[in-house]
């Protein structure tokens, strides 16, 4: 029996500003670029429990871009980016925080099929200093990939997401 990461492994990387994320699923690897790029799904995954996201722009497609707010009750943060590559097993976007439009990092995903029903995701943010990466590091964003895997998780067991 093979060990998969259920639990997000966030790691800042020694050498580069950069954050990577390593995280296994159980479903396909066209499973897990659906739910990072259809807009209804993304939306019902993405984030801490108790903040809502709405979009405000979305094109998924090579050279397309996309706008989402993430709220509370009395909190709204705006995130933007455009999509660089979307395909079967990468996705390369930008990813803008509007509280600090200057800063923008750049994503990288990939999926690997694993076999046996399971995908393993992997994520690196390079921001533009270490800075920058230890500030996000330290703004408590585990939580929110933690919470957001948690939900996608439960929205795979459910079958709702389809290939």
């Amino acid at each position: 029996m093979t060990d998969h990461l259920t639990t997000a492994t966030i790691e800042a990387d020694p050498v580069v500003p950069a954050i990577n994320i390593t995280r296994d699923f159980r479903a396909t690897p066209a499973q897990v670029i659906r739910a990072h790029i259809d807009p209804e799904l993304f939306t019902q995954w993405i984030g801490p429990n108790h903040r809502t996201v709405t979009i405000d722009h979305w094109e998924a497609r090579t050279g397309g871009s996309w706008r989402y707010l993430d709220s509370t009750d009395d909190d709204v943060q705006a995130f933007r980016g455009c999509f660089h590559e979307v395909g079967e097993h990468r996705l390369v976007q930008t990813f803008t925080w509007e509280g600090m439009p200057e800063s923008v990092a750049l994503e990288t995903l990939t999926v690997t099929d694993l076999g046996d029903g399971w995908t393993r995701l992997r994520a690196s943010s390079l921001t533009d200093s270490f800075e920058g990466r230890d500030a996000w590091l330290a703004s408590g964003m585990e939580v929110g990939v933690t919470d957001g895997y948690a939900k996608l998780d439960a929205l795979f067991a459910e079958s709702a997401v389809t290939a």
